[in-house]
């Protein structure tokens, strides 16, 4: 069937020198691996981490950062070959189309961009709340009419810096990796202050139980929306603590991870991308997920786990203020306000990259594709994703799609691990600067694991991402299909050979 043509990867990389659509490589190892911290500590180390004590794991808390990073590490060894192989913008979306074909390579893209641009607006709104937090009691204070799409009319905080970095990302992608490098120092400076002031005040007692019993959940009262897709389908109660609940904290703290496969998007950009982009991406991982451990055995062990608010937006600060160090409360805002501007600004990048490479392909109308003759970007995606995260983000509520934004991350890292191996299998003569260790066993744990965490997610998130999906199908038969340049070259081809 022609919806599974495969765009061959010598022609991908062709397509790269191609100077209407050739994007500026500026990117050495550090700038990458500073990206990939950069996207991966925001909102999952700032709020994440006591929601899911408090109603999920407890303590164990810290085992679900380690489950979701040792996921995350599974896929990111597979996605470190085929950014290594295929150095073109489009992340898995490129890797697919070179494996399963279009109508897979599609699938993802438009996974994608549900992981990317819904991400972005959430994050943005999380931004909004922690700059009024900043702001409250002070001229810059915003009204309420102003600051929240939920309570309000409109979030205007997050709209203005949606729009913000837009306008950096289109400048130049060496500027954005300038500014990203300078707010990263400073998360991680609000992030070695959370450990070293906070470990003084831990209280052994506070772990016990490290992995609390389990208990039915008052969530199961929902019926099969509400309940995890796994306690349907086996007839199991839905609970929380216990196994159980540290699998279902790893589904939720996974989206404290999205973004390490924005360091793939941006592969067309490295100078050297077979030798840098797999260090930014393991990198940054590992470096995240030994913070993320960090902060929450900190957090848990300052306040009990029975303690802490699920609905909570800044538990890292209430723990400083159950211990009477109520200077951290700001000083934590204030980090966490920065420091989501530039999660914000990766997710944004990420989408416009994986958008051009669409573009590119015909999937989306060709002229999204054009890059600035000044800046090296692609500035007319850019500038409709920024639009588009700034109308998400200051008119919808978000706050219920992270589990969205996770399980499309998860489906596409299923891919990418799944597709590792086909590659090996149909082009084994590829020239693959970094290859994935015992890549069958690496492969298959990285997608039993995605799996499984998808499996935790509830029904109601199933369904939005069915219906999400369909969405994009009728993108694709409406639109994508007809306009592919595969497509188009191969029926030329046809033209040309028939009698």
């Amino acid at each position: 069937m022609d919806v599974f043509r495969t765009k061959t990867v010598e022609y991908s990389i062709s397509e790269t020198e191609d100077p209407e659509h050739r994007l500026k490589k500026s990117l050495g190892a550090l700038d990458l691996t500073v990206f990939g911290v950069g996207v991966i500590i925001g909102a999952g180390i700032f709020v994440l981490t006591g929601t899911v004590a408090a109603s999920n794991a407890g303590p164990a808390v810290a085992i679900s950062f380690a489950i979701a990073g040792l996921a995350c590490a599974f896929a990111a060894l597979c996605y470190a070959e085929f950014a290594s192989t295929v150095p073109v913008a489009g992340s898995a979306y490129t890797f697919s189309y070179a494996t399963f074909g279009e109508l897979i390579a599609w699938i993802i893209g438009w996974d994608l961009a549900l992981e990317f641009t819904i991400g972005a607006s959430a994050l943005a709104t999380g931004f909004s709340g922690y700059y009024q937090q900043v702001v409250d009691g002070t001229p810059f204070e915003v009204p309420t009419s102003l600051g929240s799409a939920a309570d309000g009319t409109v979030d205007l905080p997050a709209i203005v810096i949606s729009l913000l970095v837009t306008a950096v990302l289109v400048a130049g992608i060496k500027l954005s990796s300038r500014i990203n490098q300078i707010i990263v120092a400073i998360k991680l400076l609000v992030v070695a202050a959370v450990i070293i002031f906070g470990i003084s005040y831990i209280d052994t007692g506070n772990y016990t139980p490290f992995v609390p019993p389990s208990q039915p959940s008052p969530a199961g009262e929902g019926g099969f929306l509400q309940s995890t897709l796994i306690s349907s389908l086996l007839g199991i109660d839905p609970a929380v603590y216990g196994i159980a609940g540290v699998w279902s904290g790893a589904a939720i703290v996974f989206f404290a991870f999205i973004g390490f496969d924005v360091v793939a998007t941006t592969a067309e950009e490295a100078k050297n991308p077979q030798r840098d982009v797999p260090r930014g991406i393991l990198g940054s991982l590992a470096i995240v997920t030994v913070l993320y451990m960090a902060v929450s055995l900190v957090i848990t062990g300052m306040q009990s786990y029975t303690k802490i608010d699920p609905a909570d937006a800044a538990p890292l600060a209430t723990a400083f203020e159950s211990v009477g160090l109520d200077w951290m409360d700001r000083f934590i805002s204030v980090g966490a306000c920065i420091g989501l501007i530039v999660v914000v600004m990766i997710l944004i990048l990420g989408q416009t990259r994986v958008g051009f490479a669409m573009a590119r392909d015909g999937l989306l109308p060709r002229g999204l594709a054009k890059v600035h003759p000044r800046f090296g970007t692609p500035y007319i995606f850019t500038i409709i994703t920024g639009i588009a995260v700034a109308t998400i983000g200051g008119l919808v509520d978000l706050a219920t799609l992270a589990n969205l934004v996770s399980i499309g991350t998860l489906f596409a890292f299923v891919l990418v691990s799944v597709g590792v191996l086909v590659l090996r299998r149909t082009r084994p003569d590829l020239p693959r600067a970094f290859r994935t260790p015992a890549a069958p066993v690496v492969a298959g744990l990285a997608v039993l694991m995605c799996v499984y965490l998808m499996l935790n997610l509830t029904g109601e998130t199933w369904l939005r991402f069915v219906i999400w999906m369909a969405l994009g199908f009728v993108v694709y038969f409406g639109y994508g299909r007809q306009h592919s340049r595969v497509g188009i070259r191969q029926r030329e081809e046809r033209s040309d050979t028939a009698p």
